[in-house]
């Protein structure tokens, strides 16, 4: 199934639209051991060097970003994504940091939803509800690394198979995750997937951003662009009711920069049921093939701006409500809100709404989903 699977895809050039020969590029990848899993399975650091010196830090466990280096306005590089020194911190986290997430990124409300009559449950890990794919999601497992040439920077493939049943979800599902860290300071991540049963299926990347380096203070500061103006209303578990809000008149308004602090704290049911912001906002890049900007971060004191562009309908802002004093790199601890997350996706919980875009992948299908997130300085 695997191998077939595969050759079906790799023979429509879902994967291979970026490469070119490896003689004519210079890789700038290094391999070394991140150490073991705890059924001894190695796991290894990919670490991705763009012509400017910037770095990207990859894990083949669970897709982990484990370091973005990115450039301030004086040329100093600076860490600007949360994670851990080593593998367990990995291995134990709960916060999803930096990881890939499936098969199903946000929630899945009371862990059901209904396929061609058959009624599908999953573990409910988050209340009454599923998150992020299950108890043990794509950011458990060990992912299939590598290492690809490309013309603009450096790359690296992932691949992983979920096998039918695993954490509920029907099908054999063939995954690829191609990471492009540009020179132009952006990376670029790739998905691509077909399964042999309808499903269910959407994907994102879970990296937590703080542009003034990670670990130091909080986001409130940050100036939020989001290009939409509407969001999906949640209720107090933090499902979607269905309603497609508009954010007119609400502190759901970024659609001019605002500081993520400004107005996180007001009087508004929504924000007292996510603890702040966490939500979905509606997105028109879902009706392009082509990624399409959908936010804008700045940060004033580094001068650090960050951009996210995607093909998907949706992303979701959240604002680092539950972080709980994490030990991060560095024994950094990382506090409430001090990093945000822009996840690219189909809505949460999906399967359960008919009138949102629909994350039905069937046989003979191509799931195809590109984000950008592309740094540069003010």
């Amino acid at each position: 199934m695997h191998t077939k699977l595969l050759s079906t895809l790799l023979a429509l050039g879902l994967f291979m639209t970026s490469y070119i020969d490896a003689a004519q590029v210079k890789t700038n990848i290094k391999k070394q051991s991140f150490g073991k899993t705890t059924d001894e399975t190695p796991v290894d650091l990919y670490i991705l060097t763009n012509r400017t010196g910037a770095e990207a830090a990859i894990t083949n466990y669970g897709g982990i970003v484990v370091w973005l280096k990115v450039p301030d306005r004086k040329g100093k590089l600076g860490d600007v994504v949360l994670g851990y020194d080593s593998l367990d911190g990995y291995i134990n986290d709960k916060a999803y940091l930096g990881a890939l997430i499936g098969r199903y990124g946000n929630r899945i409300g009371h862990g059901k939803f209904t396929l061609d009559g058959l009624t599908y449950t999953l573990p409910q890990n988050n209340g009454e509800n599923t998150l992020h794919g299950g108890i043990k999601g794509f950011n458990k497992q060990v992912w299939q690394a590598e290492e690809m040439p490309n013309p603009n920077g450096v790359a690296l493939r992932l691949h992983y198979l979920s096998k039918d049943g695993e954490e509920g979800f029907p099908g054999n599902l063939s995954v690829q995750v191609l990471y492009t860290w540009t020179n132009q300071n952006e990376l670029k991540i790739e998905y691509s997937a077909a399964s042999d049963k309808t499903t269910v299926l959407n994907l994102t990347q879970h990296s937590y951003f703080n542009l003034a380096g990670a670990g130091n203070g909080n986001v409130l500061q940050h100036q939020l662009t989001l290009h939409s103006d509407r969001f999906t209303a949640i209720d107090s578990a933090l499902i979607p009711t269905g309603e497609i809000r508009g954010v007119q008149r609400t502190p759901f308004d970024f659609r001019t920069p605002v500081a993520m602090g400004a107005r996180i704290d007001d009087n508004d049911q929504q924000l007292k049921y996510g603890l702040g912001y966490d939500h979905n906002w509606v997105l028109e890049s879902g009706k392009s093939d082509a990624p399409l900007l959908a936010a804008q971060v700045y940060e004033p004191q580094s001068g650090r701006t960050l951009e996210a562009w995607t093909t998907e309908p949706g992303i979701q802002f959240y604002s680092g409500n539950f972080l709980d004093g994490i030990r991060g790199k560095a024994g950094k601890i990382y506090h409430r809100r001090d990093a945000f997350c822009l996840e690219t996706q189909h809505y949460p919980d999906s399967p359960n709404h008919p009138n949102f875009p629909s994350t039905v992948l069937k046989p003979g299908e191509h799931y195809h989903s590109i984000t950008i997130y592309k740094f540069s300085v003010q």
